[in-house]
């Protein structure tokens, strides 16, 4: 077993780099099945989401180069060995569902993949994709396989073009639909879709790899069917939920950390709000420094939303953040309904929240009178206390972190690997800040014990 140890009370500075985006790395690894040509990325994370996204690739017939040290990786899928996707990849990630989107187009085998993983914050129906598919000319259905849930698709009679009406801008639902619609026949069209800089980082993508796709003002992507590809070499844009966690860990523990590559443009939501607290920040060419200038103010009032809205991704850091200032604030989380499954921890560390089924705040909310402990109202000012934690996904884990190196004493943090699914060399950055923290391994640590 791995686990984190952690002594609080420092204040992290220097400087680190922020990675490749993690939700941007996988999605681009999947549209490259869209194509037998080859393509090559850099600024790619070494994270565990990546390793399980070429894995599955690999058993689809991708050839795979990763250059770990120089982050990047060549990929080509010149011929498809398979359209199935082994049971043993069920609940590995949320990317399996996105196979589908990517495949319907280039076999018209059918495709076989086991029901959407991921972390644990909320139901991710899949409905949304599955409706858009259909539109697109996909038969899909839910089917039980080795007492597992699969998802088996075709498009035997080929994919058409569309008008897709999302009810909601979804993040998955809209790449699927791009995915497919690359390879459809005729124009597609997609209404209130997602917007978010990973999405339009994957339009670029497709856009080199041949697909002629546009985006308008209103939330409405057009994509006309190709069959033509091109070979592509594409540079990941940079993490902003990775820039955000570690500019949060600067403010909170009073220090000054500067973070190469943070993109200004993908961040104003989350540096109005800094500045609103009071916390310190200077954009500069190549990153945003972050820093403590004295008293936090409390009293805010947050509500998460798609782009370009404030991320679900850095409301559990900045709840974290919000048991610092002076005066109480409230979080209304309106983009997943159990996204506060991290928040009973904090209780025991010492932090004052409560939670209500109410929306507390004027967005309209999915969650309204549905019953779902959606909405936080959180004490500033309250110390916190080392504790041993379990970490639950992959956000909360970061976010205890973060209260553990706030906390008086030590704190034990157990489920590392969550961790290490999303933040490339966690510790090894954390430690180069001043952080407290050492991975233990108790298996290794027996092995060096005497007979």
């Amino acid at each position: 077993m791995r686990y984190f140890e952690i002594k609080g009370g420092a204040p992290l500075e220097g400087t680190v780099r922020v990675q490749g985006a993690k939700n941007a790395t996988t999605k681009l690894l999947v549209a490259s099945l869209i194509s037998d040509q080859p393509c090559v990325f850099n600024n790619v994370p070494n994270i565990g989401d990546v390793e399980i996204t070429l894995d599955l690739c690999r058993e689809l017939g991708s050839q795979i180069n990763w250059d770990k040290k120089n982050k990047r990786i060549e990929i080509v899928t010149k011929k498809l060995k398979t359209s199935y996707i082994p049971q043993r990849f069920s609940g590995a990630n949320r990317i399996p569902i996105l196979m589908i989107g990517a495949l319907l187009g280039r076999t018209g085998e059918d495709i076989i993949v086991p029901t959407a993983g991921g972390d644990r914050i909320g139901l991710r129906p899949v409905n949304l994709h599955i409706s858009a598919l259909e539109t697109l000319g996909a038969k899909i259905e839910s089917r039980m396989m080795k007492k597992e849930g699969a998802y088996f698709a075709q498009a035997h009679q080929g994919l058409h073009g569309g008008v897709i009406h999302l009810s909601y801008p979804s993040v998955g639902a809209t790449e699927n639909t791009i995915l497919a619609a690359v390879r459809a026949k005729g124009n597609t069209t997609i209404k209130n879709a997602a917007v978010e800089p990973e999405i339009i980082e994957l339009l670029l993508f497709l856009q080199k790899l041949g697909a002629i796709i546009s985006l308008d003002t209103d939330r409405t992507i057009h994509i006309q069917g190709t069959e033509k590809f091109y070979p592509v070499e594409h540079t990941i844009m940079s993490d902003r939920i990775e820039a955000a966690s570690y500019a949060i860990a600067a403010i909170s523990t009073k220090g000054r950390i500067f973070i190469e590559g943070a993109q200004h443009i993908h961040m104003t939501t989350f540096l109005n709000r800094i500045r609103e607290l009071g916390g310190g920040f200077n954009v500069k060419q190549n990153g945003i420094e972050f820093f403590y200038q004295g008293k936090l103010n409390g009293g805010m009032h947050l509500e998460t939303d798609v782009h370009p809205g404030f991320m679900t991704d850095w409301q559990q850091p900045f709840a974290v953040l919000l048991t610092q200032t002076e005066g109480s604030s409230a979080i209304h989380e309106t983009v997943y309904e159990n996204r506060f499954g991290y928040i009973e921890m904090l209780r025991k560390m010492g932090a004052e929240i409560e939670l209500f089924r109410q929306c507390l705040g004027g967005k309209a909310c999915r969650f309204a009178t549905r019953n779902y402990l959606h909405s936080a109202v959180i004490r500033g000012g309250t110390p916190l206390k080392g504790c041993d934690i379990e970490i639950p996904d992959l956000r909360a884990g970061f976010a205890y972190v973060l209260a553990a190196l706030l906390a008086q004493g030590s704190s034990k943090i157990y489920g590392v690997e969550m961790v290490e699914r999303g933040y490339d060399s966690f510790v090894e950055k954390l430690t180069s800040l001043g952080a407290n923290i050492k991975v233990v391994d108790t298996k290794k640590s027996k092995k060096l014990q005497p007979a």
